[in-house]
């Protein structure tokens, strides 16, 4: 579908979604775990809701729980119902038999979750019967070839054409000492969660010699060292060695907000100057896009942290700006997700702007750097590619002009392009908008979004 979007009413104040990240990592280590863990308040997106099937089919037990709220303003939310928790009753690996994985046999659909099919490799590979995974179109073109190399060096039997879906895994998981090259630090987050379930005997080691993401990796190992998991690791994250043997408790709590869905709303007050205040984020948070409110103020912006008024216990944090956007250099090597939302913002700051070491960008649901570079360009602004980046010609306030632009159903150019409509002259048209829902339900709708079929 496309959505019209035009600069107007936007928030002041807004709570962000809860983390994909997180909400995806619970959902697995509750499946793979014993008891029954109680999520709260996770992710209601399409992603998430994948990796939700993805874990019912290998065999973990759901239960969903909604309350009565009728002033909910996400549309993905049933009836007014807001979804309070999904509680997962585990698998309880490695107490139970191996084979209890794998459900009725039937190929499991990822969607277009590259998080849940990354993670979820690793887990299939723990049984000793083979799991099938497909996806859409966009997944069947985003490889797990190191990953997939890795798992059967540790003795899993892998079946693949070129490394993308459809895959088989079947293990067991004998162990052993593989290399990995982590273009996305999906592999080797699923690679850290797999390993220690797997057989006592079973030993892996890992060599790391290129990792990119690297926040996501110490995401990961928060929660093995919530677990009580027993590993070992090189500082730089260059080397780990685990053991097998270990279990996975119930994982209760609430999922934080999304660091990376908030990017949008701020890149929205960076873009117009109106201030806008976003609840649900957690400052200690590890998440790597936190970094964007750094970027931000290095343009010019504010971003402080404050408690709420009600309630002393949450931090809010308010984006404003009163001088001009400044452009500037920005490594996104941590932080490929915000190369789109970091664009945009660009484009309307003043001077040039050059994201750099941000290669992996081209290797996420689409070629980012390619898509943002030719949609920019057709509102307006003049962009270069490089191999690892991109540079923005900033425009300033206002300097993008309207037009029509394809997103190529990738969710954060959806969202990026309907911030970019802040600071567009005119109303800004976007092809296949919904994919939005993939993170953020309900966002285009904040912004009055205008929808009609292709």
């Amino acid at each position: 579908m496309r959505a019209i979007i035009k600069a107007g009413y936007f928030p002041r104040e807004l709570r962000i979604p809860a983390s994909k990240s997180h909400t995806i990592r619970r959902l697995i280590l509750a499946a793979l775990g014993e008891g029954v863990s109680e999520i709260r308040y996770p992710l209601d997106s399409l992603d998430a809701r994948s990796c939700l099937d993805i874990i019912s089919a290998l065999g973990a037990n759901i239960a969903e729980h909604r309350a009565a709220d009728r002033g909910c303003p996400n549309p993905a939310d049933k009836d007014g119902r807001k979804l309070l928790a999904w509680t997962v009753r585990g698998l309880g690996f490695p107490a139970k038999t191996s084979s209890a994985m794998g459900g009725s046999g039937a190929a499991l659909d990822v969607g277009n979750s590259g998080t849940t099919l990354f993670l979820v490799l690793a887990a299939a590979a723990l049984g000793d019967v083979p799991v099938t995974f497909i996806g859409d179109e966009q997944m069947s073109r985003r490889s797990a070839g190191p990953l997939l190399d890795a798992l059967s060096g540790l003795g899993i039997a892998v079946e693949s054409a070129g490394g993308c879906v459809p895959i088989t895994v079947r293990g067991p998981w004998k162990g052993g000492r593989v290399s990995i090259a982590c273009l996305t630090s999906q592999y080797l987050s699923a690679l850290l969660l797999a390993a220690p379930l797997a057989p006592a005997e079973a030993v892996t080691e890992i060599d790391v010699p290129l990792l990119n993401e690297k926040p996501y990796i110490e995401m990961t190992l928060s929660y093995l060292k919530k677990e009580g998991i027993p590993y070992e690791g090189a500082e730089d994250f260059s080397w780990f060695r685990i053991p097998g043997g270990a279990r996975y408790k119930p994982m209760n709590g609430p999922v934080p907000g999304d660091f990376s869905s908030a990017a949008f709303p701020a890149g929205i007050a960076a873009v117009t100057g109106r201030p806008v205040t976003l609840l649900g984020l957690d400052r200690d948070d590890t998440q790597g896009d936190k970094a964007f409110f750094d970027m931000l103020r290095r343009m010019g912006c504010t971003a402080e942290w404050s408690r709420t008024n009600s309630n002393a216990a949450e931090w809010s944090l308010t984006v404003s700006r009163s001088g001009p956007l400044r452009g500037g250099e920005f490594d996104l090597n941590d932080t490929p997700d915000l190369l789109p939302i970091m664009a945009v913002t660009a484009a309307c700051a003043r001077g040039d702007t050059v994201l750099v070491n941000v290669a992996h960008a081209r290797i996420k649901e689409t070629d980012r750097i390619a898509v943002m570079a030719e949609e920019l360009g057709k509102l307006g602004v003049k962009t270069e590619e490089r191999a690892d980046g991109l540079v923005i010609h900033g425009k300033g306030d206002r300097g993008l002009t309207g037009g029509r632009v394809d997103s190529r159903g990738d969710h954060r150019i959806v969202m990026a392009l309907a911030a970019g409509a802040f600071g567009a002259a005119g109303p800004v048209e976007i092809e296949a908008a919904e994919s939005a829902a993939v993170t953020y339900p309900g966002f285009l709708e904040l912004l009055g979004a205008n929808w009609q079929d292709k």
